[in-house]
């Protein structure tokens, strides 16, 4: 199954990438491709995750990479990435739609 990743998501990896460089450019890029890497797992298994409380919808699931909650909805032949937060945040009411 194929990982696609909404602009959204694309925006959340790049502020993450911004804030951790201010310290360390290095430990930054390697968060970023610790989320970008973990999100490979679910080409493979799409159901691995655990399903997204706050919404209550089966095909809306996250993986937790370091503080990050990586958020991902399937579907029948792909898996969409919408958004990467921090687990000190609320998820917001609605998910923005992929892109």
């Amino acid at each position: 199954m194929k990982v696609v990743w909404s602009q959204t998501a694309l925006g959340h990896l790049t502020d993450i990438y911004e804030y951790i460089s201010r310290d360390s450019k290095r430990y930054a890029l390697r968060m970023v491709d610790r989320i970008t890497s973990r999100t490979k797992q679910i080409e493979q298994f799409p159901g691995l995750a655990q399903v997204v409380a706050e919404y209550n919808d089966p095909s809306i699931r996250e993986l937790i990479e370091g503080p990050y909650r990586v958020v991902y909805r399937t579907e029948a032949d792909r898996v969409v990435v919408l958004s990467v937060i921090h687990g000190s945040r609320l998820l917001p009411p609605k998910l923005p739609e992929d892109q």
